[in-house]
């Protein structure tokens, strides 16, 4: 198994941090956008993504994968977009289908006076979920598609 070898261990470490710093940028653009500006969670999340796509290609072109820089940027790209853009696709399906029922739970268990409402927390958990789910098919995909010139 590919988790089994030392190295893919690594890089898997690596992407991992790589893809916490994108879900940092996801989670603060997200909220950014739903929280000040006003634009709706389905809207709000597939641009937040988008924008940690690029940070994560970078991230994992330079560092989780150096040796894969033989293949030219534009082909990996192209590639990254496309595995981004279906894991886009079942990230906003997933979405859609927890938020209402991520909200109705947080406002049958926050308390009224919370400091967080319970929209705040049902977005926020809807996010950090399909963020998970979505990390493992980015790694498995991009691992033997994109960057599959890495020995």
């Amino acid at each position: 198994m590919i988790l089994k070898n030392r190295r893919e261990q690594g890089r898997f470490i690596r992407f991992a941090i790589v893809g916490t710093i994108g879900a940092l940028i996801d989670l603060g653009i997200f909220n950014l956008l739903t929280s000040v500006v006003g634009v709706p969670a389905l809207i709000a999340q597939a641009i937040s993504f988008s924008v940690a796509v690029v940070s994560n290609f970078i991230w994992n072109r330079y560092w989780t994968y150096p040796d894969s820089r033989e293949k030219p940027i534009a082909n990996q790209l192209s590639q990254f977009i496309i595995v981004s853009v279906i894991g886009l696709a079942a990230r906003t399906l997933i979405f859609d289908r927890l938020e209402e029922t991520l909200i109705w739970v947080a406002s049958r268990i926050l308390p009224a006076r919370f400091f967080l409402t319970p929209v705040f927390v049902g977005h926020n958990l809807s996010l950090a979920t399909v963020i998970v789910v979505i990390m493992f098919w980015n790694f498995f995909v991009n691992r033997f598609w994109t960057y599959n010139d890495v020995q």
